[in-house]
């Protein structure tokens, strides 16, 4: 089966990691659904049936988005907390339907990765400002299969060859769930 990545980007044509990934992604359509949660539902108005069928249609789970204030853009919160419904996602009535799944984040953080440290300027790693995700992950039951992260985008030049590397490592980590 297919692996489903919900890109979350309220910007996505001006974006140059997000972009990038999507992109690559939407090259092997036979092994990745890309589906833009913005350029879907512009409205906020999440068709929860809908999502939750395309879920239950792939084996696999990522969702991409890029790191805004220490979290997710609010329309990826606002669908986790609409799609991953009790009775579905878990709970004691067959809440099953993530159980076993592949899941991971794919983001991009504008700040360089030596901030994300204890010691760093921000004193908090990238895998505890995201370990709400695992956490919620876990919760239901899904195999967290961490996370793929690029690092300062705030002063990236994207002449540096770094985004193709980038972006084929990030198909690489999406094939290795």
């Amino acid at each position: 089966m297919k692996t489903l990545v919900i890109v979350t980007h309220p910007s996505i044509e001006t974006s140059i990691i997000n972009k990038r990934w999507v992109e690559e992604l939407k090259k092997y359509p036979e092994k990745y659904t890309v589906h833009e949660l913005h350029k879907v539902y512009p409205d906020g108005n999440i068709e929860v049936e809908r999502e939750q069928q395309l879920i239950e249609a792939h084996h696999n789970l990522v969702l991409q988005f890029p790191i805004y204030w220490s979290n997710s853009p609010p329309l990826l919160k606002k669908w986790l907390d609409d799609v991953f419904a009790y009775g579905w996602a878990y709970g004691s009535n067959g809440g099953d339907k993530l159980k076993n799944r592949k899941a991971a984040l794919a983001v991009s953080a504008g700040i360089k990765k030596e901030d994300y440290r204890e010691e760093g300027k921000y004193q908090y790693t990238l895998a505890q400002l995201l370990s709400p995700f695992e956490t919620s992950f876990r919760y239901c039951n899904a195999d967290y299969r961490s996370f793929f992260a690029f690092y300062g985008t705030e002063s990236f030049e994207p002449h540096t060859g770094e985004l193709d590397k980038s972006a084929q490592d990030y198909l690489n980590f999406v094939d290795n769930l």
